[in-house]
């Protein structure tokens, strides 16, 4: 089978649940229209994410695609609050600030959006059968449960595990790849944080996630990954740009091969 983009998912407020979509627009930053295009900030302008504040991982987000109407809920909450992003923004954020118990504001970037590297600001790339092997080293998570642990935008099918580890190179220089009519350049392996840890639903982390996931990464290595890009082993996924193809589109379906 030939390699494809299986899915698309993009994260409209940074930090909160994603929504798949069947096609998304590349923006002329080289990031996803709607990717991480709004972020939480606290009264010291600070990121209100997984890393910081737990309680994130207890808030729950619906989003009508592509992304700009949220449904938000909570576990003390028996029905979702409708809130339009644009329209709505007043009331959102007083809605976050009784959530969180601190005043909470919200920005948006629809340039860029809030990406966590600065220097790739393209989608991050992983394949299915990654998710799946990563998954199958702990026994009790699924396919489900990995992909809103790492939160990646594509998926690509039809390709051996961690076949992403062929989107980079020992050199750092980058590697071209091309998604129907979209080349990305892969820059380098994505360093993980805390959050993949966590249940998504609770913030609880999982015992040893982080020390398996290292130990299982270094017995699977590929031979095709450059070793020297891996400082450390907790790294998942590529972090890719996307230079000068704004207005191209990225489908569901599309055929995905290496070298522009």
């Amino acid at each position: 089978m030939s390699a494809y983009l299986a899915r698309i998912d993009i994260f409209p407020i940074k930090s909160l649940d994603g929504v798949s979509l069947t096609q998304v627009t590349v923006l002329g930053s080289g990031a996803l229209q709607g990717d991480r295009g709004y972020a939480l900030f606290d009264r010291h302008h600070r990121f209100i994410n997984g890393k910081r504040n737990a309680a994130v991982h207890s808030l729950r987000s619906r989003f009508e695609p592509p992304g700009q109407v949220v449904h938000c809920s909570h576990p003390g909450q028996s029905e979702a609050t409708r809130f339009d992003l644009e329209a709505d923004q007043e009331a959102l954020e007083t809605w976050l600030t009784a959530y969180f118990q601190e005043p909470v504001t919200i920005q948006e970037n629809p340039q860029q959006g809030f990406p966590d590297d600065t220097q790739a600001v393209g989608p991050t790339v992983i394949s299915t059968a990654t998710l799946e092997q990563v998954a199958a080293w702990y026994g009790d998570l699924s396919l489900a449960d990995l992909r809103r642990r790492f939160r990646t935008n594509l998926e690509i099918g039809g390709v051996p595990p961690f076949w992403e580890d062929r989107c980079f190179s020992s050199d750092s220089q980058a590697v071209c790849f091309r998604i129907g009519e979209v080349v990305l350049e892969g820059v380098n392996p994505c360093q993980r944080c805390i959050v993949p840890t966590r249940n998504p639903d609770t913030g609880v982390p999982k015992q040893d996630f982080q020390a398996t996931f290292v130990s299982q990464r270094a017995a699977t290595l590929p031979p095709w990954a450059p070793r020297s890009r891996f400082n450390h082993l907790y790294r998942l996924a590529v972090n890719s740009n996307i230079r000068g193809q704004g207005g191209k589109t990225l489908r569901v379906g599309d055929r995905v091969t290496i070298g522009d």
